[in-house]
């Protein structure tokens, strides 16, 4: 048997590992970096699981394909940050959560349903995306020098 430290730290990558491939499957259908998040929590559990290191290459391969694409022409790149505006604009409303508005049809209790912690993952996850087209543009875009 390990140590105490040696456990925790095993327990540790455990939870987080799983906790990111948690978070990268749902985000590949929600907003936010999904195969970056599922990447990182395959590369965490890959440290004690065989079946884990196995899939961390292809999964890798994908994220960096998708990043590759998102940035290959003007208009990708321009999509990608209007997706970004759009995340983090959404998740600035959900913070304010101003009253329903007077063409709401629904009761104002379903106007922005989440409250505060819907917009503080919204906002996250725009600021995750716009560092990933930060690094995708800077060193990945087609067409640039290899240094």
């Amino acid at each position: 048997m390990g140590t105490v430290p040696g456990l925790v730290r095993s327990i540790a990558i455990q939870v987080l590992g799983w906790a990111l491939v948690i978070f990268g499957l749902a985000a590949i259908f929600l907003p936010g970096p999904g195969l970056l998040a599922l990447f990182a929590g395959l590369a965490l559990l890959s440290q004690q699981y065989e079946w884990a290191e196995r899939r961390v290459e292809p999964v890798k391969r994908a994220a960096m394909k998708t990043a590759r694409d998102s940035v290959a022409t003007p208009g990708r790149i321009a999509l990608s940050l209007l997706g970004v505006a759009w995340l983090v604009g959404f998740g600035v409303l959900w913070v304010v959560s101003p009253g329903a508005p007077d063409w709401w049809p629904l009761h104002e209790r379903w106007w922005l349903p989440g409250g505060w912690g819907t917009g503080l993952s919204l906002i996250v996850s725009g600021l995750a995306a716009l560092a990933m087209v930060v690094y995708s543009f800077v060193k990945l875009r087609p067409g640039r020098v290899a240094a």
